[in-house]
């Protein structure tokens, strides 16, 4: 095996180390840094977005994977979703560009790889062939595609660009906000926050992430090559691709130079994999006799002579000539026919199991899963939530928080909920409807949320309604005044009123109280009486999601049950 020349030598073909330094590979590498920076820098940007013009939600309407799923799911594509159509073209044109130079995880398992890679020159070898589990990310897609059209969107589990955000913007942002001194709290994700930010399940989004990042040690670009759905789908795609990587058998000496850093373990030196090159370019780097190039797809004319080539003869003069070694390409993924079906048949069987998971009452709905302002009717919710947790990203008082299984089951993880013993929604705020990039939060003006102007006659948008556990409040349990939830109150006029009256207490002294009471007509269930009941374990009063405008059929059933005459 040759050993390749240092950076200032020049190289077996003469070329200087200017030559090398400008080698298409630099360019790939130049171009991962850059769009890795631009992703953390839009995620950064996010908290800013109150002050418009930030595209903070551009890498989720690049994909093509959200695009067509939420497709499926809705049957509509919603505002930027339109943008996928410039990565659909490039991999039809190129193969997988994405994979190899724009995907923001693929940048961080490949810089994780280079990073600890200790292998030795064999074993890097033997780590770039292709594995027949590499098929498994195939099935994921087709299981994937399969809910969503049932209407059941799940592919934000795992496609890299949510999982990547969910995991940065639950896990690591707050690790590093928590480490950063006073005097650079400017650079936290969000600075001039009251508190520290806070969220349910960051120990395992943020243990995904880094179990994902630990997996490149056994095999390079692990979610990559073995998981990803969004690369399963540009895999398929890029079958069509107008150019490819293309090997001179009349070069080739065999060496499987080509072999060591090849990212997408394509097969460059025997049968190319199309559907897992991530035009890399190191195959073509790396090889000492040219056999390699990047060019574009045979014409039709020419089928014939690929062919023969494939059985390794060729017609020369009319007469049949032995090929060095048989040139062979495998288009599309290596998936049987039949593995295709039962790829088909999980995604059916998979609806039923997930969509009953959730235990919820018998109205249909979890009283806790209460959503964000702009939220659509909660089955089409589901239909379009990638969880990508962008709205989360962007809340400036740190309620929305990833839904549990508890809250929401299989179907609904890690869908935003909010949790008001943490925040509160504020009254003058619509942030998260901005940075949706699927509509499950409807772009929602100020004037919607509060009811005026216009939407007067429909009223203000109601999350919930807010309740009192009368046997911990204050005031009615304790003979202690208390006034608190009535002060923080922002509805004009206050959806908390009182019951004056003056007792004589158990020791004797005279005290005059005035017992909260909530006016559900008025309530918008914004929780900021939750967050700020001085009662810290378990609040006197608490919001549910009964009564929220999104659906009708959760209001409080009053007038209802008097039409049909049932009691309440």
């Amino acid at each position: 095996m040759r050993d390749k020349p240092s950076f200032f030598q020049k190289s077996s073909d003469g070329s200087p180390w200017f030559v090398r330094a400008g080698r298409i590979t630099h360019w790939r590498v130049i171009s991962q840094a850059f769009f890795f920076g631009l992703f953390i820098f839009l995620l950064w940007t996010t908290w800013f977005s109150r002050l418009g013009g930030y595209p903070v939600s551009l890498f989720l309407e690049l994909d093509p994977l959200v695009a067509i799923a939420t497709a499926l799911s809705t049957h509509t594509l919603y505002r930027w979703l339109w943008r996928a159509i410039w990565v659909l073209a490039l991999t039809l044109l190129l193969g997988r560009v994405f994979c190899g130079w724009i995907c923001p995880l693929g940048t961080l398992q490949q810089f994780t790889s280079w990073l600890f890679n200790i292998r030795k020159n064999n074993a890097r070898f033997d780590a770039n062939r292709y594995r027949p589990i590499f098929r498994l990310k195939t099935i994921i897609l087709v299981v994937l595609l399969v809910l969503a059209a049932f209407g059941m969107l799940q592919i934000g589990l795992l496609d890299p660009i949510c999982l990547l955000t969910r995991s940065i913007v639950t896990a690591a942002q707050p690790a590093m906000d928590s480490a950063l001194p006073s005097s650079l709290s400017w650079l936290s994700s969000a600075p001039g926050a009251p508190e520290q930010r806070v969220f349910d399940g960051a120990w395992f989004t943020g243990g995904l992430l880094v179990t994902i990042l630990g997996l490149t040690l056994l095999i390079p670009r692990f979610f990559c090559r073995v998981l990803c759905p969004l690369g399963a789908l540009l895999g398929v795609l890029s079958r069509f691709s107008l150019w490819r990587i293309e090997r001179d058998v009349t070069q080739c000496t065999d060496c499987d130079l080509c072999l060591r850093a090849c990212e997408g373990a394509s097969d460059p030196h025997d049968a190319l994999r199309k559907s897992e090159c991530f035009v890399c370019f190191n195959c073509i780097d790396d090889c000492p006799e040219s056999a390699l190039t990047f060019a574009r797809a045979p014409l039709p004319i020419k089928d014939q002579i690929e062919g023969s080539l494939r059985q390794g003869t060729a017609t020369l003069f009319g007469k049949k000539v032995l090929s060095k070694r048989p040139e062979t390409e495998i288009k599309g993924p290596d998936l049987p026919r039949r593995r295709w079906v039962l790829a088909g048949a999980l995604g059916v069987m998979a609806f039923p199991f997930i969509r009953l998971s959730n235990a919820v009452t018998k109205r249909g709905y979890n009283k806790k899963a209460i959503r964000p302002p702009g939220s659509v009717q909660e089955s089409e919710f589901l239909k379009r939530c990638i969880k990508c947790e962008q709205c989360i990203n962007v809340c400036p008082t740190n309620v929305l928080q990833p839904a549990t299984f508890k809250q929401a089951g299989i179907e609904g993880l890690w869908t935003p909920t909010m949790n008001f013993r943490v925040g509160f929604c504020q009254y003058n705020c619509t942030l998260c409807s901005e940075v949706c990039p699927t509509g499950a939060i409807q772009k929602t003006s100020l004037e919607r949320k509060l009811g005026r102007g216009e939407y007067k006659k429909e009223g203000p948008i109601r999350l919930g309604t807010a309740f009192y556990d009368r046997g911990r409040c204050l005031p009615w349990a304790m003979e202690t005044p208390c006034v608190v939830c009535e002060e923080v109150c922002p509805v004009s006029p206050k959806a908390i009123g009182g019951v004056t009256e003056t007792i004589t207490r158990h020791d004797g002294k005279t005290v005059t109280l005035k017992k909260p009471v909530i006016r559900p007509e008025l309530c918008i269930g914004c929780g900021i009486c939750e967050r700020e009941c001085p009662v810290t374990d378990e609040p006197a009063v608490y919001v549910t999601a009964v009564g929220e405008s999104r659906d009708k059929e959760r209001s409080l059933l009053l007038t209802s049950h008097k039409k049909r005459g049932e009691r309440p």
